[in-house]
């Protein structure tokens, strides 16, 4: 088994490799780092010690001052050398670096620093060390004004704010999750490399962005619509504007209901992808569900009897409950990432409609089991 850490567990990319990496507790074992270590030199070592393969993504991104973020990024750099020259660490190092080392500004000329001081580490100490150049990444739970002008544009629109382009330029991007695969297998190849490109997945003018995000909020948070999907980049995308949304109070949406004396119609879903209809009746105190998806888009539509939907975000302990009565048809949409659950608390059948974006593949289910 591979013992893993990551400086910057709790920032964008590390949230998304420390979960993924806990889809695969056969192969690897999560080292927990917090970011208090770098101010006790006792517990970085300990962390330090206990690591076969380190990724190194802790880094300072933006701050008024350029200076600072130099300074810092140098400076954690070094007290993660010293710590692996204290423990005598063999440890394969994975350095995350930017596209911007060659540009003129001291967060790229801090990068591209670190790395070469951790490359003459591992060839000082025998160490296995990997330099990763990585383009612009976008994906859930990115910090708007901060990792990416993606998150900036999916939070600003969500909350039905107005974004503003300031540079129609050209974007270089990778999603989250494909630079996660990336880094995984350089972890599983073991070989070291001083300088290895991870290549951009998609290109598009930041205005082509905006409008493609702008579709996503007028059809599906303000209409109920899965919009058209024709690439694994718009998945993406549209997956990332999913989870800014303002989740705990835009859940359960009630459906329109149209009521004759022959009886009552309700429109379930419009959809501009294909996907998968299933239906299922819940004896009463039952619970289902208790899994989390990576990719998929999944509603679930309660049409008689009550339900609790549970959703819980992987990695954190807050629960959304959202409360469905067939007496007023609604939905509950699952985002990427979180655990959810259907729970019958009503004293009848409970009857629920379920669609999801793709048909089931027993070979690549995208399900993984947690509690909520």
């Amino acid at each position: 088994m591979i013992k893993i850490g990551i400086t910057g567990q709790a920032g964008f990319v590390g949230t998304h490799l420390y979960n993924t990496l806990g889809l695969f507790p056969v192969e690897f074992q999560r080292i927990d780092f917090q970011k208090e270590y770098f101010a006790d030199e006792n517990k970085l070592n300990e962390f330090v010690a206990q690591c076969n393969v380190i990724v190194h993504l802790a880094a300072m991104n933006r701050h008024n001052d350029p200076q600072v973020i130099y300074d810092t990024n140098i400076g954690l750099v070094q007290k993660l050398i010293k710590a692996l020259e204290v423990t005598s660490s063999k440890a394969h190092v994975l350095f995350s670096s930017s596209t911007q080392e060659e540009r003129d500004n001291l967060y790229g000329k801090s990068k591209k620093e670190g790395r070469e001081l951790m490359m003459y580490w591992a060839e000082k100490a025998g160490g296995k060390f990997t330099g990763m150049i990585i383009p612009n990444v976008f994906g859930p739970f990115g910090h708007p004004n901060y990792n990416s002008v993606v998150a900036t544009f999916c939070h600003k629109l969500s909350h039905n704010d107005t974004p503003t382009i300031e540079v129609d330029g050209d974007m270089k991007l990778i999603y989250v999750g494909e630079l996660v695969d990336a880094i995984l297998s350089e972890i599983r190849r073991g070989e070291s490399k001083s300088e290895i490109v991870i290549p951009h997945t998609s290109e598009f003018k930041v205005s082509q962005l905006l409008s493609l995000l702008e579709t996503y909020k007028e059809q599906y948070q303000d209409n109920g619509v899965i919009p058209t999907i024709n690439t694994a980049f718009e998945l993406n995308l549209f997956n990332t504007f999913r989870c800014y949304m303002d989740i705990k109070n835009h859940f359960p949406v009630k459906f329109v209901k149209h009521t004759d004396p022959r009886g009552s119609f309700v429109e379930i879903i419009r959809l501009g992808v294909g996907g998968q209809v299933s239906f299922s009746t819940t004896v009463p105190g039952i619970t289902r569900g208790n899994h989390y998806h990576t990719r998929k888009i999944e509603r679930f539509a309660v049409i008689k009897g009550k339900a609790l939907i549970q959703l819980r975000r992987i990695g954190t302990d807050e629960v959304l409950d959202f409360y469905l009565d067939g007496a007023e048809p609604a939905y509950v949409d699952m985002p990427i990432w979180y655990a959810h659950n259907i729970k019958n608390i009503g004293e009848e059948i409970l009857y629920t409609n379920f669609w999801i974006n793709e048909f089931y593949d027993p070979n690549d289910p995208d399900t993984y089991f947690e509690n909520v």
